[in-house]
């Protein structure tokens, strides 16, 4: 059955799971274009409270009388067939979409659909572009995977033909998509719990650009080297940027001010565009910010200035180095950052940040990423002065017998020599309130509960 939330216009969408960030924008948008929406959650939360301020009806608990009357209901991957109210909408013939599935009908509905791929960076760039875009009077509708303060959520509702949106090739998410432009920032052996190998990875990502109709442009970052392997294969046209000076748009001149912050030119073709000063650290923004610069100049006619006067007041999306607090004068920084590629990254940023000495607490949300990563872990952990490992948080797999967080530990700590396990975060606890001085600095790592369970370091 071929299911489409345009034809539900004069009924109730009902969205399981809608505190979701992902879903709680999507509730949003559909009750901007009019549609009556409800729906539910376990919990309350800043983005159920947003959709309350809002007018839509949030229930906190799941319950089948929640969900009678429903025209179509609408779910998060997070939903299982064992959900009451999942259960009764299968029961009942209620038609169903999958979150996915709904993200790319509405992007159908938009002239121009700028669809933010790759494995790392996705919900910066995203932002990123929202910003710019809504200061220079686009008015663009934006769909984000994280929280956002400027956006107090995770989206944007505009009334223009311009959607941005983040596009996940997490389960092939993004093939529902309808994209005008894609931005591909990296490809990266990730989620190796769905895909067979890098490889399917790779032609995963072909397979999105074939998405465009012959018009469409793909922004690919040419420092890549997975991304420029794929190159061949891309029957669009191709618009490169790079940091290290190898595309179509590049930057020259990068400096760093006293807390990690860069500043650059802007270069295309040979051309000097501009300046662009950003207020959030590290080489890996300064490649995110120029995958923007590209596709606003070229696809909007944007001038560096415009970019520059928006990126100036850009601040990173919630748990992106993201300040939790200070205890006994050492300074607590989360970020989300939970693939080798980009623990590395964050990393480089925080050396650069006025410091002593560099803990970081790193949690690994996955039996599969250990195993299938444990190498590239090894290698990630060269700035820090001390790294502390808890046992590992199960996230969508389960545990097997095949990996420990200590066969991680030993990896690291046969390279760098500064890994330590230790299994409960009082565990961590404990050990930072007997080592750490003032002036030293915490980095806590991951995309699993650490965000919640770092909040004992500051107790």
């Amino acid at each position: 059955m071929n299911v489409d939330f345009r034809d539900y216009k004069d009924g109730l969408i009902y969205i399981i799971g809608i505190g979701g960030c992902s879903t709680s924008g999507l509730a949003q948008i559909l009750d901007n274009m009019g549609y009556k929406v409800a729906g539910s959650d376990q919990k309350e939360s800043q983005f159920t409270d947003v959709l309350k301020k809002k007018g839509i009806k949030v229930y906190i608990g799941h319950d089948a009388e929640n969900i009678k009357g429903a025209s179509l209901v609408a779910y998060s991957a997070a939903i299982k067939p064992t959900n009451v109210e999942f259960a009764y909408a299968k029961e009942h013939n209620i038609p169903m979409l999958e979150r996915s599935e709904l993200l790319g009908q509405i992007s159908h509905d938009y002239k121009t659909s700028i669809c933010v791929s790759g494995c790392h960076g996705k919900t910066t760039i995203t932002s990123m572009l929202a910003l710019i875009t809504k200061d220079t009077h686009l008015d663009p509708t934006v769909h984000v995977g994280g929280m956002v303060d400027f956006l107090s959520g995770g989206v944007r509702v505009g009334n223009s033909d311009l959607f941005i949106t983040e596009a996940c090739e997490y389960v092939r998410s993004f093939m529902t998509l309808h994209p005008s432009h894609i931005i591909i920032n990296n490809i990266d052996d990730d989620h190796l719990d769905y895909y067979r190998d890098l490889d399917e990875i790779k032609q995963t990502f072909v397979d999105f650009t074939e998405l465009m109709d012959e018009s469409g442009i793909v922004f690919a970052n040419a420092d890549d080297a997975n991304t420029v392997e794929i190159f061949p294969k891309i029957t669009h046209g191709i618009i490169t940027y790079s940091v290290n000076g190898n595309g179509d748009y590049y930057v020259k001149d990068i400096e760093y001010d006293g807390i990690g912050n860069p500043e650059f030119d802007v270069y295309r073709k040979g051309e000097k565009l501009g300046h662009i000063k950003l207020n959030v650290p590290g080489r890996h923004n300064v490649e995110n910010a120029l995958a923007c610069a590209a596709l606003c100049h070229e696809v909007f006619g944007l001038d560096m200035d415009h970019i520059n006067d928006s990126l100036g007041h850009y601040h990173l999306a919630g748990r992106r180095f993201e300040l939790v607090g200070e205890k006994d004068g050492v300074k607590i920084f989360h970020d989300y950052a939970h693939h080798p590629t980009e623990i590395k990254a964050c990393l480089a940023a925080a050396k650069r940040y006025p410091h002593k000495k560099l803990f970081v607490l790193f949690q690994c949300n996955s039996f599969t990423r250990a195993k299938t990563l444990k190498d590239k872990y090894a290698l990630a952990f060269e700035d820090a002065d001390v790294v502390m490992m808890p046992d590992i948080y199960p996230g969508r797999d389960i545990d097997k017998g095949e990996i420990h967080a200590t066969d991680v530990v030993k990896a690291i700590d046969a390279h760098s020599h500064n890994c330590l396990y230790l299994p409960t975060f009082q565990d961590i606890k404990e050990y930072l309130e007997k080592n750490w001085q003032p002036g030293d600095m915490v980095v806590t790592l991951g995309s699993g509960d650490v965000n919640k369970q770092q909040l004992i370091l500051l107790k």
